[in-house]
């Protein structure tokens, strides 16, 4: 109770939206903890869903990363629509797709139907997630922004953290399915807690066209080379068709990139923050982190069930030291923000992670629980001082009117730099000789690209005043 009303505390008085802080401090944790929780549940029931459609790993992986490579392109639209339309009625719209497709999904009668749900899925949390990084950032006064930085990856940390138990009690208490279907209970009351709690933005309504070329070309660019990867990996691919994917997705992000230099203010990404150079350094460090955090999540639950016989529930329990200090150390990730700032943060951040990764490149079947655990404790502290830090300071280096925009993009960064990774540390695994192998190739390209992270932050983070510009 006492850290709520620290909270509470925080904002009270200092909201830019006419709201019930209380409500809607508790309807934003709600929306967190239903797009965060997503993320991670699906990371034990992989198997599960494997087996029971008669797919394989590098098919299902999709029911993952379809819905984070989707949120990831489709959310700076999101941003775009909740800058110029309103977070609130953003927030709804998403919030209803979201749910919708929680039951389709948990209806789903083979594998690529419930790919398509959670791609839909994505879509939703993409219009969810924008309009929450607004709307919390109004809620706290700029001079508490590491805080509310803090707040947002804090919950999400959490619910991180429930993800993996709840959806491996589910899968094996009852079913997979289960893990869609607590979303709607949550998701709803989110909604109406939102809709009590917070006021629509007094917004000038204008015509402004959204870069609907832009969110396609990235899109068909992205899903090619992750198409490419997951055919790499069949033992029977086609030589010929993944060249032709690979060439989509170069020629795509080509057309992409030409296509933003002559879109102006209406880009996907506009040019002011194009030429932000401190902001494109954050937003590179962010993928490079994701690929390393989701590698972990996805392939560590993976390690457990085949080398160790672990059941799902156990999966679930056995990530708990990353993910429980990935959570805890979000919430004070804040405070330390204040007295160090951002750069030296993240610093300590990616070179725990660095850290953690080339520990477990040497991961072998003798390893024990608890020596895994320390190397656990070690990624989650360092994920947890550096998500909530770049977060609020990409927030810090553009105008407030781009807040939610801004915060759409690094998230881009975050799912669709994780699903790539996804991709290539699978195709690695599954052209290793053992799945054991795979995996510690897999965890040293990961050490190597947190090595690349930490040289673009020292390159090119710098420490700023935690007040956004303009």
């Amino acid at each position: 109770m006492a850290k709520l009303e620290y909270f509470f505390a925080l904002f009270r008085g200092k909201s830019k939206l006419d709201s019930k802080h209380p409500l809607a401090f508790i309807a934003m944790s709600l929306a967190i903890i239903v797009i965060a929780y997503d993320f991670t549940a699906f990371s034990v029931a992989i198997p599960k869903i494997s087996e029971e459609f008669n797919s394989t790993l590098n098919h299902s992986q999709w029911v993952f990363n379809g819905y984070a490579l989707t949120l990831g392109v489709f959310i700076i639209t999101g941003g775009h629509l909740a800058d110029l339309y309103g977070r609130r009625r953003l927030f709804f719209i998403g919030i209803v797709i979201f749910c919708v497709f929680s039951v389709f999904g948990a209806l789903a009668t083979n594998i690529n139907g419930l790919i398509v749900c959670r791609i839909i899925m994505g879509l939703g949390g993409a219009m969810i997630w924008p309009a929450i990084l607004g709307m919390v950032y109004a809620l706290f006064s700029k001079d508490k922004a590491g805080v509310a930085g803090g707040f947002i990856i804090g919950v999400a940390g959490i619910s991180n953290a429930a993800g993996p138990m709840v959806g491996g009690l589910l899968t094996d208490l009852a079913s997979w399915r289960w893990i869609l279907l607590i979303n709607i209970p949550i998701a709803l009351l989110a909604l109406l807690l939102t809709w009590k709690a917070i006021v629509p933005e007094n917004r000038v309504w204008k015509h402004q066209r959204v870069d609907y070329a832009g969110v396609l070309t990235l899109s068909v660019s992205l899903f090619s080379l992750l198409l490419g990867f997951d055919l790499l990996a069949d033992p029977q691919f086609n030589r010929g068709l993944i060249v032709g994917l690979l060439c989509v997705f170069g020629l795509s992000m080509l057309v992409f990139v030409i296509i933003e230099r002559y879109q102006n203010e209406q880009a996907l990404i506009p040019r002011e923050l194009m030429k932000n150079g401190e902001f494109l350094a954050i937003g590179l460090t962010t993928l490079m982190m994701s690929t390393i955090f989701f590698a972990a999540l996805l392939y560590l639950p993976q390690f457990f069930m085949r080398e160790w016989s672990y059941g799902a529930a156990e999966s679930g329990v056995g990530l708990l030291p990353m993910i429980l200090t990935y959570a805890l150390t979000s919430f004070f990730s804040g405070s330390i923000y204040q007295r160090l700032g951002a750069k030296c943060l993240v610093v300590i951040g990616i070179s725990l992670l660095a850290l953690g990764m080339l520990l477990l490149a040497h991961l072998q079947l003798a390893t024990s629980y608890w020596q895994l655990a320390v190397v656990m404790f070690i990624l989650g502290g360092g994920i947890g001082l550096a998500y909530p830090t770049v977060t609020t300071a990409a927030m810090m280096v553009v105008p407030s009117s781009r807040m939610s925009l801004a915060g759409g993009i690094i998230y881009m960064f975050r799912s669709a730099g994780g699903a790539v990774g996804v991709g290539v540390s699978t195709c690695i695994i599954l052209l290793s000789s053992s799945p054991l192998v795979g995996m510690e190739n897999a965890f040293f390209f990961n050490a190597f690209l947190a090595f690349i992270g930490l040289g673009i932050c020292l390159l090119w983070m710098k420490d700023h005043a935690s007040e956004p510009s303009g």
